[in-house]
């Protein structure tokens, strides 16, 4: 089953979306961002230590609009791989959700 996170025109480039991913086991926290004219979504969660990455509603990016960074403990993380390259958990990433775009709106499956 689909779950529509938000229609396009609602994500400016930078900008981030809330949501949450049901599967057969839980809901998890995730979120939804726009950069460099793509679409990528991950779990809300360092793999680090768990805690959710943003430090205010929809605030994931660094300051600089470079990377993703955890509030906890300034981890940085690659937008368009999840990938972190500096912090506690170098080398470790954040987990990817599929996404697919359909009718002017971004989805996942439930």
């Amino acid at each position: 089953m689909r779950q529509k996170i938000c229609d396009l025109k609602d994500l400016a480039e930078l900008s981030c979306r809330e949501f949450r991913v049901k599967n057969d086991v839980l809901t998890q926290d995730a979120f939804l961002i726009y950069f460099k004219q793509h679409y990528y979504a991950y779990e809300n969660s360092c793999p680090h230590t768990g805690v959710t990455l943003n430090w205010q509603k929809e605030q994931f990016f660094s300051l600089d609009g470079f990377f993703l960074q955890c509030s906890l403990h300034g981890a940085l993380f690659k937008p368009d791989s999840g990938e972190c390259v500096s912090g506690p958990c170098q080398g470790q990433c954040l987990q990817p959700i599929s996404l697919f775009i359909e009718d002017d709106a971004v989805y996942t499956f439930e």
